[in-house]
């Protein structure tokens, strides 16, 4: 047997020589390099990485998503879904978050609120994720928020929404009230010469608190007048009724918020009516590439939508984006506004935990409220204010035939979130 000073000699396995040593550190860095990772990400006891018994391993991190899958919300939570499987999906190719792929748990919140909050206490107290991304309606995020602020999990909201809230345990990734409404009905009295608006929504708390905000700003700022104003219950198809108060007010522009399957019959009764848009100007706050696919762009021509995203914005972020979405979900598929905002959630967690190198719920929100920033955005450059808010822009787009939307309108620069706006609550 050779002695171990012999440089012929074998070393037993389980050692290993300085130069060898030297050579895994440096593979190990590498790889670390091309997956776009810092190279202290790997290696990191999850010990360190995980004080408080999240579902954390040495090789994964558990999340939640909690959509509509099914119910009158189907028709816009779908894209949610599929854009935030299809950002997780790319971080795992680059090697996942500190070293760790992510493993997905998807719930189905059935467009009821209840349930919704039921599927969240089994994310978080069964699953132990350690984060969420999930929700549409404000109905089902004001029913989770109770859970997630007791269980201190950290949910990112995807979809525009009325404002006034702000909470510790969640990342409202869509634009809030002063963002998409006031831009939108501020572009209306400057474009169209509105004077006179008729408010329309879904019965339940976004479009109602987005129509009390509409009305404050026509009546106290731009000295307008609201000629009418209707609710209707979600899933509702019926709006003869509505039509014929809309042709006896003449509005000069009809402002709506009405969501999911309601859609498809809300537009067709006006265009049935031949409330058409070469001859009324209608805003809606709630009608994306997805919704869309149901109104048919034949219904929807020549009205107008308020959001930050529409899938055919022009800049290398969302060309790539859309091809992405395309290659995995089919040629025919659409992308719209909370679609794209969903896709931002599992990035902008990514950067917070790497930032924090923790998945620590705390951790997480700390580093989040110093500037965490993405500008590969399919949108365009965002960042996230302490608020727990985006920066971003916002944009009318008229619906076209085919079903897409042309941008019309552009704010100039990131609009500041400002969730609890002076003079609106």
């Amino acid at each position: 047997m050779k002695h171990p000073s012999d440089p012929n000699a074998q070393l037993p396995e389980t050692l290993e020589t300085p130069e060898a040593s030297r050579r895994r550190v440096l593979q190990m860095l590498g790889v670390a390099g091309l997956a776009g990772l810092p190279a202290w990400s790997f290696g990191q006891p999850t010990a360190s990485v995980n004080t408080t018994k999240l579902a954390v391993t040495d090789t994964e991190v558990t999340v939640g998503q909690l959509h509509s899958s099914t119910g009158t919300m189907a028709i816009s939570e779908t894209g949610s879904i599929q854009a935030e499987q299809l950002a997780i999906d790319e971080i795992n190719a680059m090697g996942g978050i500190l070293g760790r792929k992510i493993k997905v748990i998807k719930e189905d919140g059935a467009s009821d609120w209840p349930t919704f909050a039921e599927k969240s206490k089994k994310l978080l107290i069964n699953d132990r994720c350690a984060a969420v991304f999930g929700c549409w309606t404000s109905a089902s995020r004001k029913a989770v928020l109770p859970v997630f602020e007791k269980e201190n999990g950290l949910l990112y909201y995807p979809t525009f929404y009325e404002g006034l809230e702000q909470s510790k345990n969640v990342i409202y990734t869509g634009q809030e009230a002063t963002q998409q409404i006031l831009y939108s009905l501020d572009w209306a009295q400057k474009e169209k010469k509105a004077k006179t608006f008729f408010l329309i929504g879904s019965d339940y708390i976004w479009p109602r608190t987005s129509m009390k905000i509409a009305r404050k700003h026509v009546e106290n700022f731009q000295k307008g007048k609201i000629v009418g104003e209707e609710y209707y219950p979600l899933g509702s198809t019926n709006f003869g009724s509505l039509v014929n108060k809309i042709k006896l007010q003449k509005p000069d522009v009809i402002f709506a918020a009405v969501v999911g399957g309601s859609n498809v019959a809300f537009y067709k009764a006006l265009k049935a009516a031949g409330i058409t848009g070469d001859k009324q100007t209608l805003v809606t706050l709630s009608v994306t590439e997805d919704e869309m696919t149901g109104v048919g762009g034949e219904n929807f021509a020549g009205f107008y939508s308020s959001m930050k995203y529409f899938q055919t914005l022009d800049n290398p972020n969302n060309k790539k984006f859309v091809a992405a979405f395309k290659a995995k979900y089919g040629k025919d598929a659409v992308i719209g506004d909370v679609t794209q905002a969903g896709y931002l959630g599992p990035w902008l967690w990514k950067a917070a935990v790497e930032k924090a190198k923790s998945f620590d719920v705390d951790k997480v929100v700390a580093a989040s409220r110093t500037g965490i920033e993405l500008t590969t955005a399919p949108e365009g450059y965002v960042k996230l204010d302490p608020n727990h808010h985006l920066w971003s822009k916002s944009r009318i787009a008229m619906g076209m035939p085919d079903g897409t939307f042309k941008v019309v309108a552009e704010s100039p620069e990131l609009i500041k979130p400002d969730p609890f706006p002076k003079g609106y609550q």
